[in-house]
C-alpha cells in the first residue's frame, strides 16, 4: 500500500473513528470511572456490592434481568422466523409484482418514532376504544409480551433486509443444480439456503440480543420510568433510568446509576463474546 493510499484511508476513516470515540468510547469510560465513586470519594466496588447484596436493589436488578431475557426470547423467536419467511417469499419468485413496494411497506415501521408507535398501539389495544377488550398492558402476565410484540412489529424490516440480501446473494447455479437433481423447494430452502445464510442469521440473533438488553425506549414511551403493572415491564434500561435520574419521590444517584449501566454493559459484552467464541465461530468454519 502506497503512502498516499494510506493517507486517504486515514482521512476517510478518521471522521467515523472520531465520532465513535467521542460519543461511545469516552462516555463508556467515564461511566465506568464514576461507578467507583460516591460524592467524589473513591469507594471501589461499594456501589456494585450494594447492587448485588442489598435486598431491594438486588431484587430489582434480578427481576429486570429476567425481564430482559424474556424480552429477548420472545423477540428472537417471533421476529427472526417471521422475517425469514417474508424474505424467502419475496425472493422465491412467487411474488412477481410490486416486490419493491412490499419491502418498503414492511420497512416503514422501522423509520417511525418510538413515541408514535407506542401511542398508536396503545390506541389499538385500548379496552375502551380499541379492538381488544382485555387490558393487555394492565395485566402482569401480558404486559411485557405485548410490548415486545409491538417492538417486533416496528423493527421487523431490519432483519428482513439483512435476510433478503443474504438470500439474493446465493449463487443461482447452486439452486439450479439442486433442481436438476430433483430437490423440492422445501428441500432447497432448508438444505441449501438456510445453511448458506446461517452466519447472517447468527448476526441477526446477536444484534437482537444487544438491542433487547439495551431496550428502554418503547417501555418508557408506554409506561414512563415506573414500568407497571407492579414492575412487570421493568428492564435493565428502565432500572438504570430510575437509578440515575430518579423518579417521583425517589432521588437519582449518578454513581449508583453508573454502576447499573456498567453491569448492563458487561452483561452485553459477556453474552456477545460468548456467542462469537462459540456459535458464530463454528458457523464461519462450516462455510469454509
Amino acid at each position: 500500500m502506497t503512502r498516499k493510499r494510506h493517507r486517504q484511508l486515514v482521512l476517510f476513516t478518521f471522521p467515523a473513528l472520531a465520532f465513535f470515540l467521542i460519543f461511545a468510547v469516552f462516555p463508556l469510560i467515564g461511566t465506568i470511572y464514576i461507578s467507583f465513586f460516591q460524592e467524589n470519594v473513591f469507594v471501589g466496588l461499594k456501589n456494585f456490592n450494594f447492587l448485588f447484596t442489598d435486598e431491594n436493589a438486588s431484587k430489582r436488578l434480578f427481576f429486570a434481568f429476567l425481564h430482559n431475557c424474556e424480552f429477548f426470547l420472545i423477540a428472537a423467536s417471533v421476529q427472526l422466523p417471521l422475517a425469514l419467511c417474508m424474505a424467502a417469499l419475496l425472493t422465491s419468485g412467487r411474488v412477481r409484482r410490486m416486490t419493491g413496494f412490499y419491502r418498503t411497506l414492511l420497512f416503514i415501521p422501522s423509520t417511525l418514532s418510538v413515541v408514535i408507535v407506542g401511542f398508536i398501539w396503545r390506541l389499538i389495544i385500548s379496552p375502551l376504544w380499541g379492538i381488544v377488550e382485555y387490558p393487555l398492558l394492565g395485566e402482569k402476565a401480558t404486559a411485557l409480551p405485548t410490548i415486545t410484540l409491538m417492538s417486533v412489529w416496528q423493527y421487523l424490516g431490519i432483519p428482513l433486509v439483512f435476510l433478503y440480501s443474504a438470500l439474493l446473494s446465493i449463487p443461482s447455479n447452486i439452486i439450479e443444480a439442486a433442481r436438476v437433481d430433483g430437490a423440492s423447494d422445501f428441500r432447497i430452502f432448508f438444505g441449501i439456503k438456510i445453511p448458506l445464510i446461517a452466519p447472517q442469521i447468527g448476526i441477526i440473533t446477536i444484534l437482537t440480543f444487544i438491542w433487547t438488553f439495551n431496550g428502554f425506549d418503547i417501555i418508557y414511551a408506554l409506561n414512563g420510568g415506573m414500568p407497571g403493572p407492579d414492575y412487570s415491564t421493568d428492564v435493565l434500561g428502565t432500572l438504570f433510568y430510575r437509578t440515575f435520574f430518579g423518579w417521583g419521590a425517589d432521588q437519582g444517584n449518578q454513581n449508583l446509576g453508573a454502576a447499573t449501566a456498567t453491569v448492563i454493559f458487561f452483561i452485553i459484552l459477556l453474552g456477545t463474546a460468548a456467542y462469537f467464541a462459540t456459535v458464530q465461530r463454528r458457523l464461519k468454519v462450516s462455510q469454509l
